[in-house]
């Protein structure tokens, strides 16, 4: 039997593989775009930068060192220039969806980060498996612009696994919805009617804001945002504003709130700031017919009946007055009970005859006026 050569002991020594074996090598160069491993093959195996992620422009020279074990999955015995061609990201892939596939049948929560902004959703990478999000479950709530999410690290569920389509569905909406119903239950379990909340401005409207308290959002209507008037809440306040706030009512998931405090409120010691006789200055805040409101503090409107505005006779009140027009007056009639003060300008100008001065009929719409 022939002794065999050097060369062909050599040839023996070295162990064969094939094309989509997964092999171990260690790095025994790195380039920026290149890594060299030692596979106990004949030839060195090559991982190219396309081959090691889909991240583009990734120095490899920064996630690999010499001496670094990896394995790899042989694309190509022979490159053509004698070197084994390998893949680290199809493999890095191929596991990545099984790690998928068993979070979508145990519906594990997985969290990654954000590799690109579609026009309809995110995309996400899981161990080089790619997981698409769709713009409606991206979110509790409708979202027009993702691009906040960009390079972000977000968590989610599986809710779709088909790899034969393609087809790998994420569900970050779920999980919000869970952590929304669990902050929700817990809130109220711990307010009350009355409480002193702080809350986040979440959203505005010609009618109110509503306001995120952790867990629900209660409505601040326009009506118990001051004692005073508040004519457009977007002039008030901002999306993202903190504010203090207090629980006027709940029914059931509804809260109810205001920000009309009683140690604020207007009419506290008014009896003694508008007893009757006190000459008073406000601002002409409405006009009806029959006469003009005039504002004295923040919530608090005076009626100045159109026969108390001046000595001669007027027709009606836009005839003598404007709205924002500071006026003078003598308070003639005051119920804090019923919360109305009669003013008389009239009174100040030496008007004897002082008849309808005091009280107005009960016909004239005095509260409905006040509530416009």
């Amino acid at each position: 039997m022939s002794e065999m050569s050097f060369d062909q002991m050599l040839e023996e020594s070295f162990k064969t593989i094939r094309n989509g074996e997964v092999v171990e090598g260690v790095v025994i160069g790195v380039k920026p775009d290149e890594i060299i491993l030692n596979i106990g093959y004949k030839a060195d195996g090559i991982i190219t930068r396309n081959e090691y992620t889909n991240e583009a422009n990734v120095d490899l020279t920064t996630v690999v060192a010499l001496g670094d074990t990896m394995e790899a999955k042989v694309l190509k015995v022979n490159d053509g220039e004698g070197q084994v061609l390998l893949t680290y990201k199809r493999l890095a892939a191929e596991r990545g969806s099984k790690r998928l596939e068993e979070a979508f049948e145990s519906q594990e929560i997985l969290t990654a980060k954000v590799a690109q902004v579609l026009s309809g959703g995110l995309s996400v990478v899981v161990d080089e498996a790619r997981v698409f999000i769709p713009a409606s479950l991206v979110s509790d709530s409708y979202e027009k612009d993702l691009t906040k999410y960009d390079g972000q690290e977000i968590s989610f569920v599986i809710s779709e696994f088909n790899p034969k389509k393609r087809r790998i569905i994420g569900d970050r909406k779920q999980l919000l919805l869970a952590e929304r119903a669990e902050k929700q239950r817990e809130l109220f379990a711990r307010i009350q009617v009355g409480d002193i909340v702080e809350g986040v401005v979440k959203n505005i409207t010609d009618f109110g804001a509503f306001i995120d308290l952790g867990g629900a959002d209660g409505l601040l209507h326009i009506s118990e945002m001051s004692w005073g008037r508040v004519e457009n809440p977007k002039k008030v306040f901002k999306v993202g504003d903190n504010v203090k706030v207090y629980i006027k009512d709940i029914n059931d998931t509804k809260i109810a709130l205001s920000m009309k405090f009683d140690d604020e409120n207007p009419w506290n010691n008014a009896s003694e700031r508008y007893a009757i006789g006190t000459i008073v200055t406000g601002v002409v805040a409405r006009m009806t017919d029959f006469g003009a409101f005039v504002e004295l503090a923040p919530g608090v409107d005076a009626l100045l009946h159109v026969s108390q505005i001046a000595k001669e006779h007027v027709e009606k009140p836009s005839d003598v007055l404007q709205v924002g027009q500071e006026v003078e007056a003598k308070i003639v009639d005051f119920s804090e009970q019923d919360r109305k003060i009669s003013l008389s300008i009239k009174a100040l100008l030496g008007e004897e005859d002082t008849e309808d001065e005091a009280v107005y009929s009960d016909e004239e719409p005095f509260e409905d006026a006040i509530e416009e």
